[in-house]
């Protein structure tokens, strides 16, 4: 007999917010089976204001308040069990983080929690990445989101060592990121994958998935360096309009895409990596499944029905 519950996650991220509503299918003496329902994303770029001037403005807090008025909606009428909502990059560096909170709270009902780097790369290594990291491979997994870049380092089956660092997108567009950062990341980089062997790089985010679309390629397959590379020449020589019209590129994209590959393509160079996968998870695909494993200690909320 089969056991479905439905479980959301919303991811606040300095780019984009995203509610993930994912089916979770449970029958006995078969492994559980996680199926999206539906995913909503909406560009409101939280870091544009907080990493130019420290604070959030009020046009992008209505926007947000509004977003999750709307979230919560979504998941009633959608029957969701459990849910949470997290913050990450803008909000854990936004003066008036507190204050819209507490306003998101008041008027929505949904509690954030504004999570930091650490446990931002617990929850995206709580992803359906068990295909890759029991594999023989050596693994970096690289999350590159608007303000952050989250670097996991997994072994032999087994989590080694992670990092953020404050260089993300919407940072590099504002010219917010010094070259020390760029050197830190490379020094982290050479320092931890030196004694690996055979290292692939995971990818995860909206731009590296768009890439990964974009080839053509079937989602077992990766990328390799050199196309990676190629990628990023070819994009870097249109023009902002051309990505739009002649990729199909969203305008909240558009922009980012390609300081978001330069940060893979820099990361496969230093490491030595020669292939990327792009599986389809990211930070909101790990607060379900941290949600449901209860492997990641998580502060969940319910819907009264």
């Amino acid at each position: 007999m089969l056991n479905i519950k439905k479980y959301a996650a919303i991811d606040i991220g300095s780019n984009a917010m995203r509610l993930l509503i994912m089916n979770i299918i449970e029958e006995e003496g078969k492994e559980t089976i996680f199926s999206k329902s539906s995913l909503i994303r909406v560009p409101i770029r939280l870091g544009q204001d907080v990493f130019t001037t420290g604070a959030v403005s009020l046009e992008a807090e209505n926007r947000m308040v509004d977003a999750m008025k709307a979230f919560f909606l979504l998941m009633k009428v959608n029957k969701v069990d459990r849910f949470m909502a997290c913050a990450t990059s803008a909000m854990r560096e936004a003066t008036n983080a507190k204050s819209i909170v507490d306003r998101v709270y008041n008027e929505s009902g949904i509690k954030i929690s504004i999570i930091d780097g650490k446990k931002e790369a617990m929850i995206i290594a709580s992803s359906d990445l068990k295909h890759f990291i029991n594999s023989s491979n050596s693994i970096l997994y690289i999350d590159v989101g608007g303000g952050s870049t989250e670097f996991t380092l997994f072994d032999q089956g087994k989590q080694l060592n992670s990092k953020s660092f404050k260089n993300g997108t919407v940072r590099l567009l504002n010219n917010m990121v010094e070259p020390q950062v760029w050197k830190d990341i490379e020094q982290w980089i050479k320092e931890e994958t030196k004694e690996l062997k055979d290292l692939i790089v995971i990818g995860s985010g909206g731009n590296i998935n768009k890439i990964f679309k974009l080839s053509g390629k079937a989602q077992d397959k990766p990328l390799s360096y050199f196309y990676l590379h190629k990628q990023l020449l070819v994009l870097s020589k249109m023009s902002y309009d051309e990505r739009i019209s002649v990729l199909g590129l969203n305008p909240d994209r558009a922009d980012v895409i390609i300081p978001a590959i330069n940060i893979y393509n820099n990361a496969m160079k230093w490491s030595g990596a020669k292939y990327i996968y792009v599986p389809k998870i990211g930070v909101s695909d790990g607060i379900v499944k941290a949600l449901y494993y209860n492997k990641v200690k998580l502060d969940y909320q319910t819907i009264a029905y």
